[in-house]
């Protein structure tokens, strides 16, 4: 089969590998129909977020049609179509029970302590194959899958496998409740899905904090206050349309990008034609004029600004991805104002199927933050396009079966 293989930093290709198969009784294999690019996929190749072992196959958003299930796996048939959750859970240890999937003591290899497992990550969390490929076989499969209705089609199915569940996360760990003023530092797609949330979930007001004009746009599409921080200093912004007593949650989207900012352009990737469709790699650069996000080269530029601009006894959540070295926060800060802080890594399967109720009921349309559907051929553009945050390229979806 064909799928993106992680080679070393900065070089990652389309190439043939061998099918998976079940390895044990709660396996399936997993035919997948749509997979996606994510920021955390360029953390890894950029080494951002280290550990990644040469030959593991990357991506953790899917959606494809079950084509074997293990003998332990008694919900699920060969041909059910299913979301694959980007974190693993057991469902039944005593994290799982209580909806703390994201830490599940059985899903990781390394561990009950080692901390959370998903698809196509380092070392660390597994590893274990990922979901930018034609098959991929699924750990647990009876407590992670999620089986979905039939009025749910792929594109709206994929931004519920990790972007939409993580935007919902953030807003949950943030307290955001009837009336609240809500900030959001980032814009990106699971910016955005904060965004959409913080509406969810009965925000009065939402302010946006980003630099690139197309993402500020679609976050002003969905109602929210817009703020570019290339043009005016955010937290004074955000201290004027408040009234000078500042935001009661914030929402911090952006994590480790901050750490490679440099102001003005987007982080620039390098392709390296290998000439064959089954070897085209990519080569992201480590330059000093490159950027991501927040000018300055300040791993906690972001959360400065959210402690600086939050309210007395507000709340902050966090789920911007931070490689577990960081030892920075303006903790004398948030302790002086009486701040909440809350973090950490999406409980997926336990926020998935309401999010997927919403969808199908139509209580709610995710497709505004998708922009982009590539075949599987142009993986390598795409990830070329989208590390350069190039106008447009908000999320894209990948259709392996094209």
């Amino acid at each position: 089969m064909k799928a993106v293989v992680f080679h070393e930093i900065g070089k990652i290709s389309l190439d043939n590998v061998p099918d998976p198969s079940v390895e044990s009784d709660s396996d399936a294999v997993v035919r997948l129909t749509s997979s996606a690019i994510c920021g955390t996929d360029l953390h890894v190749i950029r080494g951002t977020l280290g550990g990644m072992q040469a030959g593991t196959i990357l991506g953790h958003e899917g959606v494809g049609v079950i084509e074997e299930v293990g003998r332990g796996v008694r919900n699920l048939r060969r041909g059910d179509r299913v979301l694959i959750p980007s974190t693993i859970s057991c469902g039944f240890c005593s994290y799982c029970r209580f909806g703390y999937t994201a830490q599940c003591d059985n899903a990781n290899p390394n561990g009950a302590r080692a901390g959370t497992a998903f698809f196509g990550g380092p070392k660390s969390t597994g590893p274990i194959n990922g979901l930018q490929a034609e098959y991929a076989r699924t750990p647990f499969a009876h407590a992670s899958l999620v089986k979905l209705p039939d009025g749910i089609d792929d594109d709206r199915a994929i931004l519920m496998s990790d972007i939409f569940p993580t935007g919902y996360f953030g807003a949950q760990l943030a307290e955001v409740g009837s009336g609240d003023t809500v900030v959001v530092f980032g814009a990106g797609p699971v910016g955005q899905f904060a965004v959409a949330s913080a509406w969810l979930l009965g925000a009065g007001r939402v302010i946006v904090i980003d630099r690139l004009a197309d993402r500020l746009e679609t976050a002003r599409q969905q109602g929210a206050e817009i703020v570019n921080f290339d043009e005016e200093d955010p937290v004074e912004a955000i201290l004027t349309l408040t009234g000078g007593i500042g935001a009661d949650r914030a929402i911090d989207a952006v994590g480790v990008d901050a750490q490679h900012a440099q102001g003005g352009a987007a982080a620039s990737t390098d392709m390296a034609r290998r000439g064959e469709e089954e070897s085209r790699q990519v080569t992201p650069k480590r330059e000093e004029d490159g950027a991501n996000w927040i000018p300055g080269d300040a791993p906690t530029q972001a959360l400065d600004w959210a402690v600086a601009s939050l309210a007395k006894a507000g709340t902050l959540g966090v789920i911007g991805v931070y490689p577990p070295n960081d030892r920075c926060f303006p903790l004398g800060a948030a302790m002086n104002k009486n701040l909440t802080l809350k973090m950490g890594n999406c409980n997926h399967r336990s926020i998935i199927p309401g999010l997927v109720e919403r969808v199908r009921s139509g209580a709610f349309d995710p497709l505004i933050v998708l922009t982009n559907r590539e075949p599987m051929m142009n993986v390598i553009d795409a990830y070329n396009a989208f590390d350069k945050r190039e106008p447009g390229w908000l999320k894209v979806k990948l259709d392996v079966s094209a």
